[in-house]
């Protein structure tokens, strides 16, 4: 009889955080959303809550079954990221801003519900950092290389089909033509997009731990290959069909194409990483 009444005033205590902590990062997760709308490299932002949602009820059962064992550690953890979200805030940066959110999770599923809770939470809440831009400085830093080894691999392919070609950085130079690998085609986007996509498979597979590192890695060469596949036929399409096939309606089928063959690259090796366990 005494149990219950606790449960309640636990019950209301978490509702009660959980509510100032909505309040508190509400302007913060307004521009989030709305940078999803405008930032083609993170239009999946909008999945991946309800994803990360969806993670956790399937482990319900197993939750259910660890016992509470609130840790004060937690606080402190929650306090790092208030710190951080300070920080940003100071700083107008919003990856800090927006990832501390993630940290003061962490910290209130340690101070609530103890570790073994934020063990078995852990992945399905780190797997937010999907839907976080990151900061452009390193975005560019990232992408330009890219860009460059993009060009590099795309000019390999195209000349071994006996097309002449010339590069100089990041531009390609065809018979009739002039194509130019800017950011958007550097294969970044389709990197983060399939990182987020081996992740959620890797939390819903029922593999051995170091097949699941596999498979999420396996993003990598699977979203760099597709994207030369994509820069490769627009080269071609450029060269038989004329310059306006590497651009309009054919060149953004073509990266719908690409997502959907790097897609079942990855369901292809998520495939083999089981058989070869049975």
């Amino acid at each position: 009889m005494m149990t219950l009444p606790i449960d309640r005033n636990r019950g209301l205590r978490t509702g009660t955080v959980l509510l100032a902590l909505l309040l508190l990062y509400l302007p913060f997760l307004k521009t989030l959303v709305i940078e999803w709308g405008i930032n083609d490299d993170y239009s999946h932002g909008y999945f991946i809550p309800f994803l990360s949602l969806y993670f956790i009820y399937r482990i319900r059962d197993k939750l259910k079954d660890i016992t509470i064992k609130p840790c004060n550690a937690g606080l402190l953890v929650v306090l790092a990221g208030l710190g951080q979200l300070i920080v940003g805030k100071i700083g107008s940066e919003f990856f800090l801003q927006r990832t501390s959110f993630i940290i003061v999770l962490f910290g209130l599923v340690l101070f609530f519900l103890g570790w073994q809770y934020l063990k078995n939470l852990f992945l399905p809440l780190a797997y937010l950092l999907f839907m976080i831009p990151l900061p452009a400085i390193i975005w560019n830093k990232i992408a330009f290389p890219m860009q460059l080894f993009s060009s590099y691999l795309t000019e390999q392919v195209v000349s071994g089909f006996g097309i002449p070609i010339y590069r100089e950085g990041n531009v390609i130079h065809l018979a009739q033509t002039t194509l130019e690998v800017v950011a958007a085609c550097s294969g970044l986007r389709s990197l983060v997009t399939m990182f987020a996509l081996s992740g959620a498979l890797a939390l819903l597979s029922t593999l051995p731990p170091w097949k699941r590192i596999i498979l999420f890695f396996s993003a990598a060469p699977i979203a760099i290959f597709a994207n030369i596949v994509r820069l490769t036929a627009t080269a071609l399409m450029a060269t038989r069909i004329g310059a306006d096939a590497a651009q309009g309606f054919l060149h953004e089928f073509s990266g719908m194409a690409v997502f959907i063959l790097g897609m079942g690259f990855l369901v292809t090796v998520n495939w083999f990483l089981g058989k070869t366990e049975r």
